[in-house]
């Protein structure tokens, strides 16, 4: 089989942005430079399911700027059979350290260009063979065909995604793309109870409209909003009346979440604090400590009080900066993945709780 024509790899990975936007489960390893380069040797080897070959990681840290100019089939097709043998470590010009093909296979490959069914695995082959692979699949391949441009390029990615991705990664995505589009102008919000405010465009205000329309339906019996602010300055909605029903007391000037809402469908009301991570904090153990003395005032005991940080994404900037000082005794909720939800348990509850209990849930 002929070689696959090349595409320079800043025009691969502008490709794989659009290939896979926000929403896309691990993101950054797929539309990374990394990533982009990996495509570039598959393609470059004729590790492709039309071509017939298979590529190893070391190959890719095994390619130059010198090599990749090099475009004809014979350059080509000899550098693959070059590139499989072993050779020094010195290599001039090579675009990775050796011990760089770990990140390559782990991150770029099985968890991710593989895993999102971009990439073929070579079946039958140890998990210790030194024998080549991976390859594209032949639909994903063509997306990097240079001919391909403009609407036709848009109209074969979107063919690919619905034959090649999952009803629930297209299903994230399109949340993802919903929320992109809600930011750019005002954003409607719909409470439990019919009525209905706006809030300033922006990511944090996509993000509160979800917690308000999918995660208080989903996880609370009978949701009500006590409590809802832009930035923890300008108020949303402050429902005094229900919040004086609770015994809850609102001082807009104590340092309030950005949610407070409650269920009023268990025997006693459950309050729920909820800080959207867009660009400010998390519930962190002191922001929790703060949180819990409000409620505690009010006459409701830790069982009655949730805490909840609300992201738009797994795959966003603002979880890998925050996760570290999420709280114990909280949960994490992200808008892109709205009927799931995670708990994190500490110290006796912990110990008491068994994986087969949560398994079963």
């Amino acid at each position: 089989m002929p070689l696959p024509p090349l595409l320079p790899v800043h025009e691969i990975r502008e490709r794989l942005k659009t290939i896979f936007p926000e929403g896309t489960e691990n993101r950054t390893y797929v539309t990374r430079e990394m990533a982009a380069k990996t495509v570039f040797v598959m393609l470059y080897a004729g590790a492709t399911q039309d071509a017939g070959g298979w590529l190893r990681p070391d190959q890719v840290t095994r390619m130059t700027d010198a090599q990749a100019r090099l475009a004809r089939a014979a350059d080509r097709e000899l550098w693959s059979i070059q590139s499989m043998r072993p050779g020094p470590g010195d290599l001039p010009g090579r675009w990775y350290a050796t011990n760089t093909r770990e990140p390559i296979r782990d991150e770029t490959l099985r968890n991710g260009l593989v895993r999102i069914g971009a990439v073929l695995e070579r079946d039958g082959l140890p998990t210790t063979s030194p024998r080549p692979r991976y390859a594209l699949k032949g639909r994903f391949a063509r997306l990097f065909d240079p001919a391909l441009s403009g609407e036709e390029l848009q109209a074969a990615i979107e063919e690919w995604r619905k034959r090649e991705l999952s009803g629930s990664a297209r299903a994230r995505v399109a949340i993802m793309r919903r929320g992109a589009v809600a930011g750019e102008g005002r954003v409607l919000v719909t409470f439990p109870n019919g009525e209905t405010r706006r809030m300033e465009p922006g990511p944090s205000s996509v993000i509160s409209k979800a917690v308000v329309e999918e995660f208080a339906l989903r996880f609370l019996q009978r949701p009500g909003v006590i409590w809802l602010s832009e930035s923890r300055n300008r108020v949303v909605e402050r429902d005094d009346a229900l919040a004086q029903d609770i015994g809850l007391a609102i001082e807009a000037d104590r340092n309030l979440p950005d949610l407070i809402l409650v269920d009023l469908g268990p025997d006693g009301p459950l309050l729920v604090f909820v800080e959207v991570v867009a660009t400010a904090g998390p519930v962190n153990e002191t922001r929790r400590s703060v949180l819990m003395a409000i409620a505690a005032e009010a006459g409701f005991g830790e069982d009655q009080v949730a805490f909840v940080s609300a992201y738009a994404d797994r795959d966003d900037a603002a979880l890998r900066r925050s996760v570290s000082a999420l709280a114990w005794r909280s949960f994490v909720w992200f808008m892109s993945e709205p009927a799931h939800i995670v708990a994190l348990h500490r110290g006796a509850d912990a110990e008491r709780m068994r994986l087969s209990e949560p398994m079963r849930a």
